[in-house]
């Protein structure tokens, strides 16, 4: 099914983000927290590609196994780090695996790539790319706090709306842990005449090693209150993992009480917290969504 179609269906929906092994070999263990993901009954579950496409073939398989266990599989597809001939080849595996739903993105550009020429510039490109070669249900990232890349968030959204105006169906927040960031993007945006579903996407913060990482990488900023919580309890990981979840839960209450279309949870492979989240969600986002397949 096209997640288009589920948004529309939908009042509010609620989907994971799985990403597949670095290593083939550990598809197995992969697959098996994907059939725990999809046992919680998320609207669609989405399987990253992986720095530079390195898991691309597994995010193949692990989408399929996804529309194989009855729930509905979004594919990330990458850019940055491959040339045409790669991406086209890359749209008709997915094709060939009848995956219908892509995540459209630009990519990490790996450093030894970093002066080479590229067929695939902005993550527009791709998205031109995939109209031309199937009838995909295509998905692309926002940043409510702006692209690390960009110089102001003026610039972001014209590149969003660039984005948007190749043929995007949907769209998903990078993690932010401040809600009022989320709303400020939304009042930008819709002056800038984006008005496509938005997905926010929620990261559940168990570790603060994890933490430092994934804000340097995104540039997402952390709330005062936030880091009190991490600086009291970051040494002891069952606190920190049961702060997190309470924090990711306090986040998700506070958009559906504001009438966001959809979250979009970043589980890190990780069904406990998942579940830990949706149960104590149960009655805002439906009790069945916490009924095991």
């Amino acid at each position: 099914m096209k997640i288009k179609e589920i948004i529309t269906a939908n009042q509010a929906i609620f989907s994971c983000e799985i990403f597949p092994p670095k290593s083939y070999m550990n598809i197995d263990k992969t697959k098996a927290v994907a059939k725990e993901i999809c046992g919680l009954n998320p609207d669609f579950v989405s399987v990253t590609y992986g720095a530079g496409g390195g898991t691309s073939q597994q995010t193949v398989e692990m989408a399929q196994y996804i529309n194989q266990l009855g729930s509905t599989a979004l594919a990330h597809l990458t850019c940055a780090s491959s040339n045409r001939q790669e991406v086209q080849a890359a749209i008709e595996k997915l094709k060939e695996y009848g995956i219908e739903n892509v995540l459209a993105l630009r990519g990490d550009i790996l450093e030894e790539n970093r002066d080479k020429p590229r067929d695939f510039t902005y993550a527009s490109d791709l998205i031109t790319e995939i109209k031309r070669h199937g009838d995909f249900c295509i998905g692309a990232a926002c940043y409510p706090e702006g692209h690390v890349e960009c110089d102001s968030m003026e610039q972001d959204l014209i590149h969003l709306k660039a984005k948007i105006d190749c043929g995007v169906d949907f769209l998903t927040t990078q993690m932010f842990f401040d809600n009022t960031a989320f709303y400020s993007f939304m009042f930008r945006a819709l002056k800038k005449g984006i008005d496509l579903p938005i997905l926010a996407g929620i990261m559940p913060m168990t570790n603060s090693a994890q933490i430092v990482r994934s804000c340097k990488l995104s540039g997402a900023t952390l709330p005062t209150r936030f880091r009190r919580i991490a600086d009291k309890f970051g040494d002891n990981p069952e606190a920190m993992k049961q702060a997190g979840i309470a924090y990711a839960t306090e986040q998700i209450i506070d958009l559906i009480a504001n009438g966001v279309k959809g979250i979009h949870l970043y589980t890190m492979n990780k069904p406990d917290v998942a579940a830990s989240i949706l149960s104590n969600l149960s009655c805002i986002v439906g009790a069945d969504r916490i009924c095991m397949k």
